[in-house]
This record gives C-alpha cells, structure tokens and sequence, in this order.
C-alpha cells in the first residue's frame, strides 16, 4: 500500500526546514575543526550529525509522540551512538592525547541536532555559537 496519501505536506516543509536549520548550525563548528584537525572531522562530518540527530528526533516523534517516554531512549541512543562516533576521533599515544575537542564538539552537534528536531531553536542556536565561540578562542600554554 502506497503511504503517499497520508503525507501531510506541511509536516514535510517543516522536517526539511529542521533538518536545514540542524545543518546550517553545524558549519560554524564544521568549519572550524576543519581547518584545525587538517582533514579530519569536519565540514562533512558535523552537518551530517546535527542531521541525522534531528532526523532521529523527528522520527521518533512521528512514531512515539514528542512527550512519549520512548523518546527517552531515543535520546539515549543518540547520546551513546555520537559518543561512539566521536570517540573515532580521540588518539592517544604514550605522550599526548588528541582529538578531545573534536570529540566533544561532535557530541555538541548531535545535541544541536536533537534540539532542533525538538523545535528548541533557542537551545540549538546557544550551543552552536558557544560552541563556535569557544573554538576560536586562543589560550596561551
């Protein structure tokens, strides 16, 4: 059976603007540890994160409810997935560790994503700049 029918075209606007908005801030993050980490996580990888985390989020809600307590696990699993995925990122060898901004700022992304298919537009725009902001900054060692 075909579910085209059952397609409520305003739903769909509203998921391909989500999942732009999750995208859009993902770059500023992706853009930075692009050019930092010279080929590693970046412009691709972020984007990619924040939407599919929104994606996960607005299916979940099409298929649980948005106050389901199922969306807890679903949130769950996205927490875990995207710390796997960012823990890829983390090399250690016997005298440094690198890669620990990279991983937390994928784990931030993923949080950009899910806010955003939560509708939190607040939330997602607060941690992308942060986020942005805080990989700018120069400390001195």
């Amino acid at each position: 059976m075909l579910r085209f029918q059952y397609m409520v075209w305003n739903d769909i606007f509203s998921h391909l603007a989500d999942m732009l908005i999750a995208y859009l801030l993902a770059l500023p993050s992706a853009w930075d540890r692009e050019a930092a980490t010279k080929g590693g996580a970046g412009l691709r990888t972020f984007p990619i994160v924040a939407m599919a985390s929104c994606g996960f989020v607005l299916v979940g809600i099409g298929v649980f409810g948005e106050k389901s307590a199922a969306m807890a696990s679903v949130l769950y699993g996205l927490i875990v997935g995207i710390g796997f995925i960012g823990s890829g990122t983390i090399i250690k060898s016997s005298s440094e560790m690198r890669g620990n901004t990279t991983a937390a700022s994928i784990w931030v992304t993923g949080a950009i994503g899910a806010a955003t298919g939560f509708a939190l537009y607040d939330i997602a725009f607060v941690l992308s700049f942060v986020t942005f902001v805080t990989l700018r900054m120069k400390f001195r060692q």
